[in-house]
């Protein structure tokens, strides 16, 4: 069924090719306004959500950095009690010869034949500890932004650095970093516990000297533990504290474009109230021109803080 036009209308009716375009523009601008107005809403909405995760991110690394404290100030009490205990009493080296001496004939001269015997007796009279595993391979952009961060660089310069590191990056870098600290807390744990079975076996020595140096050695065992152990939570405090400088500067980003796009947003609206006005004006070309141009200015420059902000 054809519509026929009324008489009074015709004059109004767009009778070129770039007539019938301007005419549409109304109803373009109104699309390109509500797609801007929904960018500008999502990268809200993304810039929250970063700032949500480095907010959880940041507690992690807060408890990280208090097991660093902890630690450190567990080992720094050990080493103050040794100081003391070496500076009251004369304090011999406990060595493998007087300690498999007092040992021989107990059961637990047999245990100490194991291999977490001898890392035990390794650590009790040279002070060795053991390993877990090699430290993991970080690559040359985490790295250098841990180094940054460690020598306090400015925020602007940690960003950069940042810039050239992927998330995947950061997470592949911390899973290893908390595989080791979990694998030397297991090893660990085994050799704790036959460093005290020794100490409860020789819980009453014979010879006062050897109780000293059994209690030095112990007191020195724990205190490089402490110091180990802390110097792993500062590698996972730091990791953390990358990926919160991360997600930040990422919420940053995600903000300005908001802007941007919130910009270009009231760009194609005025393009769409100077298009309407132009409906109702004489010189309309001139109007819908401008509401083009507008559209065109607000297209642009929302398609450059998409592909370069």
């Amino acid at each position: 069924m054809k519509a026929d036009v009324p008489e009074s209308a015709k004059p109004d009716a767009p009778t070129t090719k770039w007539g019938k375009i301007f005419n549409a523009t109304p109803v373009i601008m109104t699309v390109i306004a509500t797609m801007l107005a929904g960018l500008s809403s999502s990268e809200m909405t993304r810039a929250q959500y970063d700032r949500s995760l480095a907010a959880q991110l940041q507690s992690k690394a807060g408890d990280q950095w208090n097991f660093f404290q902890g630690k450190k100030l567990r080992g720094a009490l050990q080493h103050s009690t040794l100081d003391t205990l070496a500076g009251t009493f004369n304090v011999p080296p406990l060595d493998h010869a007087s300690l498999a001496t007092a040992l021989a004939g107990t059961p637990l001269a047999t245990t100490l034949e194991s291999a977490t015997g001898q890392q035990a007796l390794a650590a009790l009279t040279d002070g060795i500890l053991p390993k877990a595993g090699p430290a993991p391979t970080l690559t040359a952009g985490v790295q250098e932004s841990l180094t940054a961060l460690e020598h306090s660089a400015p925020d602007v310069e940690l960003a950069a650095l940042l810039a050239r590191v992927s998330e995947k990056e950061l997470d592949d870098a911390l899973r290893a970093t908390r595989a080791q600290a979990l694998a030397f807390d297991a090893v660990i744990k085994q050799v704790s516990e036959a460093v005290e079975q020794v100490e409860k076996q020789l819980a009453h020595p014979s010879s006062i000297e050897l109780r000293h140096a059994i209690t030095a050695a112990r007191l020195n065992y724990n205190a490089l533990r402490y110091d180990a152990e802390a110097r792993l939570n500062q590698s996972v405090a730091s990791l953390y504290e990358l990926q919160v400088r991360k997600s930040n500067v990422s919420a940053e980003r995600h903000h300005r474009r908001s802007q941007s796009f919130f910009y270009g947003m009231l760009a194609a609206q005025m393009g769409v109230i100077i298009a309407t006005l132009g409906m109702a004006a004489k010189k309309r070309n001139l109007l819908w021109s401008l509401a083009a141009g507008a559209g065109a200015v607000a297209i642009s420059f929302s398609v450059y803080i998409y592909l370069y902000v």
